[in-house]
């Protein structure tokens, strides 16, 4: 079972392609930066991590700018988004910045993505609550036309372009992993259909009903026809027992999460998960 790092890269804490070298230099598989364009100073919606939003998420660089900083700085080392709003962004600006990553990093991006929690931060670019996962579906099939065909077209209730072209393309083929985050009733129909891999939550996850969720996973890719699917999992302890559970429950990867801090504090974390 691969280990991996998950992150809020900001203005304040370890610069992301200092924490890259520091992450592949202990043995980690992977680093992970997720994204949140703004937040909404009045909102409504609450954050299913607790009452108080931690000042993280409206100072975390963009996660395409950090991974290419992180990306420059290691020669090994997986990078992801985890996750991307790709909700929150026009989808042929997004194939161009993924594919320019992934080239970059020699083949090494992992497009982790997701519909989000914060309806009033996706209102302000003009995207609905309710529809965020047609939307999201879209902007995915989307971009995986301008990724694969040569003249690329799309035509949706969302998304609308006539053929055109755009280079770069992917250096993965035919497109980098995409890996849909959340764990909602119908989280496993956009796995099978569109992505490559789950990455949920381990808050409030037990290991045996994660269990029965893996492979209720993978049941249904294999009747879909799909290939084998991974399962990421974030914000888990690094507790040897639980590591042993996590890993006879099929999850394939799993993400520790360190706090947004500088240098000096967070490296003595990082040993600390290192530790065998």
């Amino acid at each position: 079972m691969e280990t991996g790092v998950y992150m809020f890269p900001t203005d304040y804490s370890i610069p992301p392609d200092d924490l890259a070298r520091e992450v592949e230099a202990r043995g980690f598989g992977s680093l992970w930066f997720p994204e949140h364009t703004h937040i909404p100073a009045e909102r409504v919606s609450q954050w299913p991590g607790g009452p108080d939003l931690p000042r993280e998420y409206w100072h975390t660089y963009d996660p395409f700018i950090a991974i290419t900083a992180a990306a420059a700085a290691t020669k090994k080392l997986l990078l992801g988004t985890g996750i991307c709003l790709v909700i929150e962004r026009d989808p042929i600006v997004t194939a161009k910045s993924v594919a320019s990553v992934d080239r970059l990093s020699n083949g090494r991006f992992i497009f982790g993505i997701g519909g989000g929690w914060n309806a009033e931060e996706m209102e302000n670019h003009g995207t609905n609550f309710r529809t965020r996962f047609r939307h999201l579906r879209e902007n995915i099939l989307a971009m995986k036309e301008i990724w694969t065909q040569e003249e690329a077209e799309f035509h949706g209730d969302f998304v609308n372009f006539d053929k055109m072209w755009s280079y770069p393309k992917p250096l993965q083929r035919p497109h980098p992993p995409i890996i849909m985050g959340g764990d909602g009733p119908t989280t496993f129909d956009r796995v099978v259909e569109f992505c490559d891999g789950w990455m949920p939550t381990g808050r409030g996850i037990e290991p045996g009903p994660l269990g029965e969720k893996i492979a209720m996973l993978r049941r249904q890719g294999d009747e879909a026809g799909r290939d084998y699917l991974p399962v990421s999992i974030f914000g888990t302890s690094s507790d040897p027992a639980d590591m042993e559970r996590l890993e006879q429950a099929g999850v394939d990867r799993v993400l520790f999460t360190l706090p947004s801090e500088d240098r000096e504090k967070t490296l003595p974390l990082l040993d600390k998960l290192a530790e065998p």
